[in-house]
């Protein structure tokens, strides 16, 4: 069993964190508000530390999973930062979705100290936390990942390593861009049946196990057509994760036009309200528009 830390104790942090603890590893954990370091630490038996830097000390591997790119940068760098507190030959590990650019910025900085990284972003939300059943896209040098994914198994339910540092977050963009065309497509399939009078939601249970299938489909129809999204995803953080993929794509030279447009429609989602709503409220522009009740 290993010596960790883990950073960020969000609605993926906290179970992730503590599927850790229960796997039998020595789990510090540090968080921006300490209460909930603390409840933590309390729920499930670990430590919990002032600094990024103190809990990362000795600690063999240290993850992290915090909001943006700024949120990273602040728990890596500086003298409080993780890598402070680092030493040789130990691994971070981040599941935060961020961009490349400060991926290879905060692993270059990890390497002038003969620190290894893994950009390690998941799928799977909330639940898959919980449950310890995520999708982890991994990019990094191959020893490095083959350290970290006996770790990291303890909420995966699959690890895949893609290649150098920044290539699990380009996978992730494109997880991204995947889901964004999806809820879209499942929002138009569901207010069309809506409009026309039929049961959605049997529709939905009928198509999801054709050729038109999809996770969102079969998992989030019943609460698009009940209008409840005060869970899952948010749009807030949907809009970041797309404005990387979008900007990434940019640098490319490659067009993503349907993503463009889903992420405008998450803009308006977003003027409705609808900022913490699930990534699924795509469904409620068309509610808006025909005047009908959000």
């Amino acid at each position: 069993m290993a010596k960790l830390a883990f950073l960020g104790l969000g609605v993926m942090g906290y179970p992730m964190a503590g599927h850790l603890q229960a796997a039998g590893h020595d789990v510090t954990v540090y968080n921006r508000t300490a209460a909930k370091a603390e409840a933590w630490a309390k729920q499930h038996g670990g430590s919990h530390a002032a600094t990024p830097a103190e809990a990362a000390k000795g600690a063999e591997f240290v993850m992290a999973c915090v909001g943006n790119d700024d949120d990273l940068r602040s728990v890596v760098l500086g003298e409080d930062g993780a890598l402070a507190g680092m030493t040789p030959g130990a691994i971070f590990v981040d599941h935060t979705t961020v961009s490349a650019i400060v991926t290879k910025e905060l692993a270059d900085a990890a390497a002038e100290r003969d620190i290894g990284w893994v950009d390690a972003p998941v799928s799977g939300g909330q639940a898959g936390a919980e449950n310890g059943q995520l999708a982890i896209m991994c990019g990094g040098e191959e020893p490095d990942f083959a350290k970290a994914e006996p770790v990291i198994a303890a909420y995966a339910k699959a690890a895949v390593h893609f290649g150098p540092v920044g290539s699990g977050q380009l996978v992730k963009m494109i997880n991204q861009v995947c889901i964004a065309g999806a809820i879209q497509s499942v929002s138009e399939g569901l207010f069309m049946a809506m409009q026309a009078g039929l049961d959605a939601k049997k529709v939905a249970k009928l198509v999801s196990q054709g050729a038109a299938g999809s996770w969102q489909l079969a998992n989030r129809h019943e609460t698009m057509v009940d209008n409840h999204f005060e869970h899952g995803f948010a749009v807030n953080w949907m809009r970041k994760d797309l404005g990387i993929a979008l900007a990434q794509a940019r640098e490319m030279g490659v067009s993503l036009p349907v993503t463009a447009m889903v992420d405008q429609f998450y803009a308006e989602v977003q003027q409705l309200g609808g900022g913490r709503w699930d990534t699924s409220s795509l469904i409620q522009r068309f509610r808006h528009m025909t005047g009908q009740d959000i």
